[in-house]
């Protein structure tokens, strides 16, 4: 899967669950962007994405992202 289809596909999640149709996501997207991101939310996200893409993420990887950009790095990896 194409990095630029893993984007997309994360995008429509992160709408879905902030519940906010006007999030566009980039590589340096961070947390500190996107008013709904929350620690809460972030969890939420987080097992979104795991079943969406049916993959497991460790607390090390989910602690090591710093932006969207190396979320999307990790999913393409557990795809590949």
């Amino acid at each position: 899967m194409e990095k630029s289809e893993i984007l997309s596909q994360v995008t429509e999640i992160f709408r879905d669950v902030l519940d906010n149709e006007e999030i566009v996501l980039a590589d340096t997207t961070t947390a500190n962007d996107i008013e709904e991101w929350d620690s809460l939310s972030h969890i939420q996200l987080i097992v979104a994405i795991e079943k969406d893409f049916k993959i497991k993420f460790t607390s090390a990887e989910i602690l090591s992202w710093k932006n969207v950009g190396e979320m999307i790095d990790n999913i393409s990896k557990k795809l590949a």
